[in-house]
C-alpha cells in the first residue's frame, strides 16, 4: 500500500493506486494526452499534487480524493456514486 507522508500524492501515482494504469508510462501518457480533469480542469502535469477533497475525472468517472493519514498512513479513496 502507497504510503502518504505530507497529505498529498501526485497525479500520475494516484492513477497508478486506481489501478486506473498499470505504469507510470501509462499515466503520463494519458496525462498528457488531455484525458485527465482534476476538479473539471484539464490537467496535463504528472506531478500534481492532490490533496483530500480534489475530484479526478477520467473516462467519463469521477473520483474523490481522500486521504487518512492515520496512524498507519493508509490511503482511503472515496468513490462517490455517479448521477447520470
Amino acid at each position: 500500500m502507497k504510503k502518504i507522508r505530507d497529505n498529498t500524492i501526485k497525479l500520475n501515482q494516484y492513477l497508478k493506486l486506481m489501478g486506473i494504469v498499470p505504469t507510470g508510462g501509462q499515466a503520463k501518457l494519458m496525462i498528457q494526452g488531455g484525458d485527465v480533469q482534476v476538479n473539471g480542469m484539464l490537467e496535463t502535469r504528472r506531478g500534481r499534487r492532490l490533496v483530500p477533497g480534489d475530484k479526478v475525472t477520467i473516462e467519463g468517472k469521477t473520483l474523490e480524493v481522500n486521504l487518512d493519514n492515520n496512524e498507519d498512513q493508509n490511503v482511503v479513496i472515496d468513490f462517490p456514486e455517479q448521477t447520470e
